[in-house]
Parts: structure tokens; C-alpha cells; sequence
């Protein structure tokens, strides 16, 4: 599995995974706050699928996951 998500898309994905699952947890969206897990997994693991499909990639050029 090689890295298709780069530094900032990274790190956007983690802040905004951690802020719906707090919106879940303490706030209005209950259950549905699981939803940012999936943001949070593509930020920690480097590789997101539909990026993988579609053919993008944020990462620089050599592509290994650090």
C-alpha cells in the first residue's frame, strides 16, 4: 500500500476526523460521529482508497508511507 495522502491534506484530515468524532461524542451528532473515523484513518494511515480509484495523490513523488 503505498502513501497517496501528502503533509497538509494529512493533517486537515486528522484535525477535521477528531472534531466530528467530538461532535459525536459531546455534541449533537450522537452515533453519526463515527463518520470521523473515516478522515482520521486516511490521516494516520497515509492512503486514501478513493484516491486510489480516482488517481490522485498529495504525497510527494517516491510514494513510500513513513
Amino acid at each position: 500500500m503505498s502513501c497517496n495522502v501528502g503533509g497538509l491534506d494529512r493533517m486537515l484530515r486528522i484535525a477535521v476526523g477528531l472534531v466530528i468524532l467530538a461532535l459525536g461524542v459531546f455534541g449533537p451528532l450522537g452515533w453519526w460521529g463515527l463518520v470521523g473515523l473515516v478522515p482520521l484513518a486516511t490521516g494516520v494511515f497515509r492512503f486514501c482508497p478513493a484516491y486510489g480509484l480516482l488517481g490522485l495523490r498529495t504525497c510527494p513523488a517516491d510514494g513510500k508511507a513513513a
